[in-house]
């Protein structure tokens, strides 16, 4: 090795530097071969790092470096040629591994930089986030604070404790020094101080309604910060060396303003307003917030809605008290009306069982008289007496039996009649009467018209004699036609009827009649009235005659419980009228003559019961002479009692039948004292009753006493002889009532 050919004086030897490089050499070769290992440390434990290829990359780089200054050491003495090809393989590797990692951050710089970028970006979001969670917190905050106030709000509906209450919340809430109420006056030209927050009595204060600042305030539903100095504000005198607080005003809507008002505020149609004005304390440096605004706001609004629950709650109590007082009157109506009912209900029994005992004497009486020597013209007379009576029976049964048209509890007694029959003797009873006014009554029956029908034959023959009745009463003049016929399916409809609804069937057919009259005639505004109870039309008719108003009202009852119609057509005053109605009848498998309840059978067969023992029992002496005359006219032998005691001394297991009058004070008792007293039910006589009450409630208590029949008073001697043969022959007879 050549010596160097340098200038020696200020440097250390050459040995010292080689010794110095020799040493730098292997540390920095250390340092190079330590660093791979941290690498590969850092590599391993690290598993999201994305750029691991480059760390192999500078690792090989590092390594190469390191070997280099190792292989470096052997070039400080003599060295062979090896260590010099060694020496030159390494460097060659480490120049390209360099370039190659100089090329390789070109390309991964820009994206350490982008993961820069994201990182500042992910810390912007952050700080945004963190923010954000502070205004929740805010929020949660003044929620709570919210949710209190409107606790406390809503705690009563008395609206001056809402108002005072929302004051006092808020105060406290926000640490206010006041807290003021300006109410509308009366007029709505000004705001009046109705209430604050540390005057318990406030002085009558009051601002005109249109100043710039409440305008203001009124047109927008945000919470506004005013002037200290406003006119709303100034309830202290601010002492020289305080600085006022800052004020908020805010508007609280008043949804009835009637509900709310103060002395005698009348009832405004028109949106009007409270205004809330909140005042921080003197001299403090404290500012409002926006979480501040925010929760007057809501505050406002939710003190709205209290004083419309409070109104609501009002006017409620107002109902309440007036649906009381309404129930209280109803209720005491509901009384005076079932006092009423039950006056009328017992009136209707007393009259029913007085009158049909006087009516019994005249039919029965009527009907022996009828049985005996007679000449044609006495005959007649008496005929027409049985008639009259019979259909004066009919008709006092309808007008006590009225409650049980009006309560729908009345049933028709269907059966099979001679239709024609009944036309027949409604021309019969009319014509006498209408020969008085000179009025021709003529009867036309339509040649398909059924000769047999089945149906409730009293209230048919009621309802036609009626009608036919009502057009003599009324006519003074002309003539009345009576026309019967089978209505066709065309002609069953009427629009003045929307509720009647006929169904054609081959089990029954609708009779349809009608009863024409040339008389004064009814205004057509006034024929509605003449289906009302106790009403006549204004006609001059009807003011110069006489009746009850019930004949038409109980009709159109009949007609209804018959499936039918009924309607009076008229042109007016003068021209006469026509009542027409149609009713739903049966139609018989056989055509069997049936009973005319209102048409006496002459001797109808004769039917006699000689040597039968019958008591009658009767605590009227008419009536009970009455009927021993029937049974006796029968060829009973008849005994009499007029008490209880008298009949259980006097029967005896001879007699066969006994005939009571129910409507007697003991004559349930009789009657279950002869159960009693007859143990055996072969030696017990047929108990049977005569009443004048049309009630269920009467032959319920006569079956529940164990009577064996019950008969409805009057009864005629025709009546009586097909009472005992039925009731000696099935030993029951309960009569429809």
């Amino acid at each position: 090795m050549e010596s160097c050919n340098c200038i020696e004086p200020q440097w250390p030897a050459e040995e010292l530097l080689m010794k110095y490089q020799y040493i730098s050499d292997f540390f920095i070769a250390l340092a190079y071969f330590s660093i791979p290992l941290e690498l590969i440390y850092f590599v391993k434990k690290s598993a999201v790092f994305p750029y691991r290829w480059v760390l192999v990359q500078f690792g090989a780089f590092i390594v190469l470096c390191g070997a280099t200054h190792l292989i470096n050491l052997w070039t400080f003495s003599m060295h062979s040629r090896t260590v010099a090809v060694v020496m030159t393989t390494a460097k060659v590797l480490t120049a390209a591994v360099s370039c190659a990692t100089a090329l390789m951050l070109v390309h991964i710089i820009p994206d350490l930089l982008s993961v820069k970028t994201r990182e500042l970006f992910l810390k912007n979001k952050a700080a945004e986030l963190d923010r954000e969670m502070g205004l929740i917190r805010t929020q949660e905050e003044t929620g709570r604070h919210v949710r209190m106030l409107t606790h406390e709000i809503r705690s009563t509906l008395d609206r001056h404790t809402i108002l005072k209450t929302t004051l006092v919340e808020l105060g406290r809430t926000l640490a206010l020094e006041e807290c003021t109420l300006w109410m509308p006056t009366r007029t709505g030209l000004e705001l009046q101080l109705s209430y604050t927050l540390r005057q318990p009595n406030p002085v009558e204060y009051t601002v005109p309604i249109q100043l710039p600042v409440i305008n203001q305030v009124f047109s927008s539903n945000r919470a506004m910060k005013i002037s200290p100095n406003s006119p709303v504000a100034r309830l202290r005198p601010l002492s020289g060396k305080y600085m006022p607080g800052e004020v908020v005003a805010v508007r609280v809507p008043l949804l009835h303003l009637s509900n709310f008002q103060i002395n005698d505020w009348p009832e405004l149609s028109t949106r009007r307003y409270a205004l809330m004005v909140l005042m921080l304390p003197s001299d403090s440096a404290r500012q409002w917030h926006v979480h501040e605004l925010e929760l007057v706001e809501v505050v406002a609004d939710q003190v709205a809605v209290a004083l419309s629950h409070a109104a609501i709650l009002e006017e409620s109590m107002r109902a309440r008290d007036l649906l009381m007082e309404q129930n209280v009157a109803l209720d005491h109506a509901r009384r005076e009306a079932e006092t009423a009912i039950r006056a009328r209900n017992d009136f209707l029994a007393v009259m029913n069982h007085e009158m049909r005992t006087p009516m019994h004497a005249v039919i029965a009486l009527s009907s022996l008289l009828q049985e005996t020597e007679l000449t044609p013209e006495q005959r007649l007379m008496v005929e027409t007496i049985l008639r009259s009576s019979n259909l004066l029976a009919t008709l006092i049964n309808d007008v006590l039996d009225l409650s049980r048209l009006e309560d729908g509890s009345l049933r028709l007694d269907l059966g099979s009649f001679n239709l024609h029959a009944v036309f027949k003797e409604v021309l019969n009873l009319i014509k006498p009467i209408a020969s008085v006014k000179k009025l021709p009554v003529t009867l036309n029956l339509a040649p398909d018209l059924p000769e047999y029908a089945i149906g409730d034959e009293k209230r048919l023959m009621q309802t036609i004699l009626n009608v036919v009745g009502n057009a003599v009463k009324f006519s003074k003049e002309g003539s009345i036609s009576i026309t019967a016929f089978v209505a066709k399916s065309e002609s069953l409809r009427d629009s003045r009827a929307p509720d009647f609804f006929p169904v054609p069937s081959d089990n029954h057919f609708y009779l349809r009649v009608q009863i024409k009259d040339a008389g004064q005639g009814i205004n057509p505004p006034d024929i509605p009235k003449l289906f009302t109870k106790f009403a006549h039309a204004q006609t001059l008719a009807t003011k110069n005659s006489s009746g009850s108003g019930l004949g038409l009202a109980i009709c159109k009852r009949f007609v209804n419980l018959m499936e039918g119609h009924i309607w009076i057509e008229s042109e007016g005053l003068g021209k006469g009228c026509m009542a027409i109605f149609i009713v739903k009848l049966g139609i018989p498998e056989n055509t069997s003559e049936s009973k005319n309840p209102f048409l006496p059978k002459a001797n109808h067969g004769q039917t006699t019961f000689p040597g039968l023992k019958v008591l009658v029992l009767d605590d009227n002496g008419v009536s009970r002479m009455v009927t021993k005359e029937l049974l006796v006219h029968l060829g009973c032998d008849v005994t009499t009692a007029s008490s209880r005691d008298e009949c259980l001394h006097v029967v005896s297991q001879d007699h066969k039948v006994v005939c009571m009058d129910a409507g007697m004070p003991d004559g349930f008792e009789a009657a279950v004292r002869l159960h009693e007293k007859f143990t055996k039910r072969h030696e017990r006589p047929l108990i049977v009753a005569l009443t004048g009450n049309t009630d269920k409630v009467t032959k319920e208590n006569c079956m529940r006493v164990g009577m064996d029949g019950v008969i409805l008073k009057p009864v005629s001697v025709d009546k009586m002889r097909s009472v005992l043969s039925e009731l000696l022959e099935h030993r029951v007879l309960f009569e429809a009532m």
